[in-house]
């Protein structure tokens, strides 16, 4: 047996499990492995996922260990936004009641276990920051801790052991050959994603289009993709690289960035031999669906976010201390830590070189 943390004994008679994780993709990614030890742990159980839209939009038939999705209300703390989403009142009135065991993945707890505990499941598990209300089992919220071995240290309350320490999103190699021939990509095929949801964690463009365009010299094919907030940085690299390369090659670049529906950024990026990315949600699912990685970090979020392996993946750190800009301590992160108003890159001192190393020797090694 494994087990992260102290751990507790299985409930007894649980058949419905919730499992609160609202945020953004890389937090999704993050909670798999958790939900996967809770779905073995409690064979017989149907787990439920609370979670946003995009959840089940990426989920649904591509794993075992979610069986339900509930969209959760607009919240403060749980949920900031959501056009259409129910009502408290009515997520509450359907649910409440419902459970045997309700998880709490999502942050330190202030917002998240009143949130959970208003359900009423017989067990509740969780994290709490200290001034958090507490849980039937629970373990103090410390920032920095890897996010996905957080997760499995809380399910290890409800007696779930871990089966992966890798998030586990599934794509059949028929749609990975169908993305190949979509793009016409003959040889290798290079993913990208220039964005992160913090200014702070993103390579410039400039960057990005350095590896783009030596990849592309190689004959590679380069797949851009993104949501509609990476479109500038998508455009920018699209004009240096034209600016770089002939027709021939810059038709080799593939741009999907806001294009891409959700539902099938897992196949594209399955498809990729090899995925370029900073700190952020497709690079984390690209670890998911089995894609080698080349990841662009601050030094401080590669203790919460780094990939655990290096004969797959490959991590490139930044080890800014201070804000270049106005020099205050950048380092005390987390839910007590005051953020001032720049947003400068922290990561632009990694090297293009150095990435592009590390890409050939992921395709020269797999």
């Amino acid at each position: 047996m494994v087990r992260i943390g102290e751990g507790g004994e299985r409930f007894e008679g649980v058949r419905e499990v919730a499992v609160l994780r609202g945020g953004g993709l890389g937090d999704l990614m993050f909670a798999m492995p958790a939900i996967e030890a809770l779905a073995a742990a409690y064979p017989d159980a149907r787990v439920t996922l609370l979670g946003t839209p995009a959840a089940e939009a990426l989920l649904s038939g591509r794993t075992r260990a979610v069986h339900a999705f509930e969209e959760l209300p607009v919240s403060p703390g749980v949920r900031d936004s959501g056009e259409g989403a129910p009502s408290v009142e009515d997520f509450e009135s359907r649910l409440a009641g419902r459970f045997d065991l309700a998880v709490q993945l999502h942050g330190g707890g202030r917002n998240s276990n009143p949130f959970l505990l208003r359900l009423g499941a017989r067990h509740t598990v969780g994290t709490a920051t200290e001034d958090a209300e507490v849980l039937e089992r629970w373990v103090r919220y410390v920032y920095y801790q890897h996010e996905v071995l957080r997760a499995l240290e809380v399910v290890g309350l409800a007696g779930a052991d871990p089966v992966t320490l890798d998030p586990r999103v599934v794509v059949a190699d028929v749609e990975r050959a169908a993305v190949r021939e979509r793009l016409g990509v003959e040889r290798t095929l290079i993913a990208m994603h220039p964005g992160a949801t913090d200014p702070r964690r993103r390579w410039s463009p400039e960057r990005f289009a350095t590896v783009a365009v030596a990849r592309l010299a190689e004959g590679d094919d380069v797949v851009l993709v993104g949501d509609e907030s990476d479109r500038p940085a998508a455009d920018a690299i699209a004009r240096a690289v034209r600016a770089a390369v002939g027709a021939e090659e810059a038709a080799r670049l593939h741009d999907m960035v806001g294009v891409l529906p959700l539902r099938e950024l897992p196949a594209v990026l399955g498809a990729a031999d090899v995925m370029v990315g900073d700190d952020s949600g497709p690079r984390h699912l690209a670890v998911a669906v089995g894609t080698r990685t080349v990841g662009v970090f601050w030094f401080g979020n590669v203790v919460n976010a780094g990939p655990l392996d290096r004969g797959r993946h490959r991590v490139h750190m930044s080890f800014v201390t201070r804000c270049p800009v106005c020099g205050v301590d950048v380092t005390q992160v987390g839910w007590t830590a005051e953020r001032c108003e720049h947003d400068p890159s922290y990561v632009d001192e990694v090297d293009p070189a150095l990435v592009l190393a590390d890409v050939d020797d992921l395709l020269r090694t797999r």
